[in-house]
């Protein structure tokens, strides 16, 4: 049952007063515990023995971030090093599609690729694991639309070079649409946080610039379709290509959401969904923003009143594991243990422990293998490699 809570205007002190308790109760804990164990022995069973990747197609292009993702999981867990045959393996067929531009990638997909290494290899005690992560930051930022974009042709999703008042400023992209997109950026913005980029480089402040224009919000977003828009959540992109970059773009199943302007006028706005929402939210604090920034406290507020882990808010099934790591992740950046919605009356509900919520969540859909079961085959979630490494990585986050 979709759970949609209404709006409260909520005081910007009270962002903060969450009580500080230990995320997960000893019952949870064991059984989070279990739950990852048993997913990282399924996905050890599934490691190529030729490559000592994951997912790997004979015939070619291969995902290196699938094999990231399931060595981020595992080596959450503190008795796995990189020491762990599993892993040394692994790390070993990441560093062997490290390109000569830094990237780490098998010809497509260069920055989604890479920026899921980079996370992985943050947490790889290995020489050559750390002598790979500066240039790989390197090529992520050169990736970046903005004036200082990088002269990358024949590279896969090439930026171009952009003043600030071009809608693509500060975004990174796939590049098959001709235009940046708010998940491939904040995937970007993990990798280069995980692996030690300060917030106060030029990367993150001219990922904020993207990061306004795609936040369904009209006082800090310029572009036309978030004019007076007041629902603080994020939509995907600006443009759904290089020949439409105003148009906006949102992969909610309703396109428009009504909203009410100041002046009374009721409009359609593109709709804010959760997924991007958290991307949004999490890349926002990544970034260096404040709690009372305005920015923030309209992403936190959007998730207050969306809160759910029953389906990804606005987009039901789809994606929905993706939804799980951005939500852990984005939960643990905030830093606070429970969360309080705010119910279909307009009253705050009772605080919610975001990390048990989540752990209740997946249990009952892990499978007997130790697997997750695919509940929407978009954006690759038919795979089950994919989207068990999903699931690891959010209870890895859950029991921090």
């Amino acid at each position: 049952m979709r759970t949609i809570l209404a709006l409260i205007a909520v005081p910007l002190t009270m962002l903060a007063l969450a009580p500080h308790a230990h995320a997960l109760d000893e019952d949870r804990r064991a059984t989070a515990q279990r739950m990852a164990e048993r997913a990282t022995a399924y996905l050890r069973a599934q490691q190529d023995a030729e490559t000592g990747g994951w997912a790997i197609s004979r015939t070619g292009p291969t995902f290196p971030a699938i094999t990231a993702l399931v060595i981020t999981g595992m080596l959450h867990d503190p008795a796995i090093g990189a020491d762990d045959p599993t892993v040394s393996r692994a790390v070993d067929f990441l560093l062997s599609h490290q390109q000569p531009d830094g990237g780490v990638y098998d010809r497509i997909l260069p920055s989604y690729n890479t920026s899921i290494v980079l996370s992985a290899l943050a947490l790889v005690d290995r020489e050559d694991a750390r002598a790979a992560i500066r240039p790989a930051q390197d090529f992520l930022r050169s990736l970046q639309w903005s004036e200082d974009a990088g002269d990358l042709d024949g590279t896969p999703e090439a930026p171009s070079r952009v003043g600030k008042d071009h809608p693509f400023y500060g975004g990174i992209g796939y590049g098959r649409h001709g235009r940046p997109d708010l998940s491939n950026l904040s995937i970007a913005l993990q990798g280069l946080h995980d692996s030690g980029l300060p917030a106060d480089d030029p990367a993150f402040e001219r990922a904020l610039v993207f990061l306004s224009r795609v936040q369904m919000q009209g006082d800090v977003n310029d572009m036309p379709y978030a004019e007076g828009s007041t629902q603080g959540g994020f939509i995907y992109a600006t443009g759904p290509n290089a020949d439409n970059p105003t148009q906006g773009q949102t992969m909610a199943k309703e396109t428009y959401i009504e909203e009410t302007l100041s002046d009374g006028r009721r409009v359609s706005r593109l709709r804010a969904y959760g997924s991007m929402t958290y991307a949004g939210f999490k890349s926002l604090i990544y970034a260096g923003l404040q709690r009372d920034d305005p920015r923030v406290a309209a992403a936190y507020e959007w998730i207050r009143r969306h809160y759910t882990l029953a389906e990804n808010p606005e987009m039901g099934n789809e994606g929905r594991y993706y939804y799980f790591t951005t939500f852990s992740r984005a939960m643990q950046a905030w830093g606070e243990p429970t969360i309080t919605p705010v119910g279909p009356d307009g009253e705050a509900a009772p605080p919610r422990d975001w990390a048990a919520d989540l752990v209740d969540a997946l249990a009952p859909m892990q499978q007997e293998d130790g697997s997750f079961p695919s509940l929407d085959d978009r954006w690759m979630e038919g795979n089950d490699v994919l989207i068990t490494a999903y699931a690891l990585l959010a209870l890895q986050h859950a029991m921090k």
